[in-house]
């Protein structure tokens, strides 16, 4: 039986349009070898939006990405804007559409696929060939979101933003990585700085109260400055990291680097509304825009988390999965996994042999 499904498509700046194009490509092999039709519905975001009309996310893509149960989303930002307020700056645009689609919950697989594992910092014997682990970070709260201003003139003036959490924030993502981690590993790390930090404290004593409803899963608390150091001590110790928006932000691009580029990370951002946001990773590398040089791997994988989570068309999402592992086990290779230095690939390159393995398996 063939079924509809609406898309939002914000491609946005730098690289972003680029990369986009090849999990589009990807999705329309997918709909094609499974008799689905994906209907793709494209809109601005970012510095694309702020030279189009003047602001970062326009209301027409906020109608648009309530309108579609899914969005995919490519990049924000670049250097032309950076001069720019920070309430109109690129960025804004991002951080006013996780909080318009409630998508509190963002999750960042880090996967090492074993041909990778020499393109990554670590020496092979710390990192394996097998890691597997899951950030999931709140994502519309904390210090991102809070109250901020500049006071006083001259040698006196100030810059603050506050970090400031309430219980109903910190339960609802945290039981989001509780049920993940009975799907996986039975065991939770709490990321946080309860030694200093109150907001940290009171996710502490949240989480720990919340552990008594899932016996079965083993929590453990970490503080984040000694998280980022057991990162690239012990990765493996690891399976779900549990923490903050602006902790999480951090750590999950330490955590990328482990994987041999950011170039291969996907996240997923969701809430309790059904609407769901899909991106890579990395930001817009306005340096290599328009190049044909840029990693689409993130952004693939993401609109395989697309298709499992909003969609739960889990039998697809593990296609597009099982395409980027054979074409990455074939040893082809953009810039940035080229460890090797061999030939390198551009970014539509790499797309085509994703859409070749699924044509032909």
């Amino acid at each position: 039986m063939n079924h509809n499904y609406r898309i939002a498509v914000l491609k946005g700046d730098g690289i972003g349009p680029e990369i986009v194009d090849q999990a589009l490509k990807v999705l329309y092999a997918v709909a094609k070898k499974s008799d689905l039709t994906f209907e793709f519905y494209e809109a601005l975001i970012g510095g694309a939006a702020i030279d189009a009309v003047g602001v970062p996310f326009p209301k027409e893509t906020e109608d648009l990405c309530h309108a579609c149960k899914a969005t995919l989303l490519g990049a924000v930002g670049g250097s032309k804007w950076d001069a720019l307020p920070p309430e109109i700056r690129p960025e804004k645009g991002l951080l006013n559409m996780r909080a318009s689609l409630g998508v509190y919950c963002n999750l960042r697989p880090v996967r090492l696929y074993a041909p990778l594992a020499e393109a990554s910092p670590l020496k092979k014997e710390i990192i394996g060939n097998d890691l597997d682990l899951m950030i999931v970070r709140e994502l519309t709260g904390g210090i991102y979101f809070g109250e901020r201003g500049l006071i006083g003139e001259g040698e006196d003036r100030a810059a603050y933003d506050i970090e400031k959490y309430s219980v109903k924030e910190i339960k609802r993502v945290a039981r989001q990585a509780f049920e993940l981690a009975g799907q996986r590993k039975h065991k939770l790390t709490l990321v946080d700085k309860a030694n200093v930090l109150l907001s940290s404290r009171l996710w502490r004593e949240v989480v720990q109260e919340m552990s008594t409803e899932y016996s079965d899963i083993e929590l453990q608390m970490m503080y984040v400055d000694n998280a980022a150091m057991q990162l690239v001590l012990n990765p493996k110790q690891f399976d779900i990291i549990l923490t903050s928006n602006i902790f999480g932000d951090i750590l999950s691009d330490e955590a990328s680097i482990l994987t041999g580029s950011i170039g291969m990370l996907p996240s997923a951002s969701l809430g309790d509304s059904g609407l769901g946001l899909y991106e890579p990773a990395h930001g817009s590398a306005p340096d290599i825009a328009g190049q044909n040089k840029a990693n689409p791997l993130a952004t693939i994988l993401s609109a395989a988390m697309l298709l499992r989570h909003s969609f739960f068309l889990h039998q697809e999402a593990a296609m597009i999965e099982e395409a980027v592992k054979k074409v990455v086990d074939s040893g082809l290779r953009t810039a940035d996994i080229n460890f090797a230095h061999g030939p390198s690939v551009g970014t539509q390159e790499m797309g085509n042999a994703v859409v070749s393995v699924l044509k032909t398996t």
